[in-house]
């Protein structure tokens, strides 16, 4: 019987909360790695969004 591994780390999509409440066109989006078992729920971090040329909180998507 072949083994059914759950790999523990998944990629994940990292949106900017602020860009969509400013109504400027585009996305700011990030793409990372995480670790299932140690961060079980959606991830935040301060990442630079260029469109609003600043460090904005970036949220898991997806």
């Amino acid at each position: 019987m072949a083994k059914k591994s759950k790999a523990n780390r998944i990629q994940v999509i990292l949106e900017c909360t602020e860009h969509k409440e400013s109504g400027q066109p585009g996305t700011s989006r990030y793409i990372t790695t995480k670790n299932r078992k140690n961060t079980p729920g959606r991830m935040e971090l301060k990442k630079y969004n260029p469109v609003l040329k600043k460090y904005t909180i970036h949220k898991e998507i997806r």
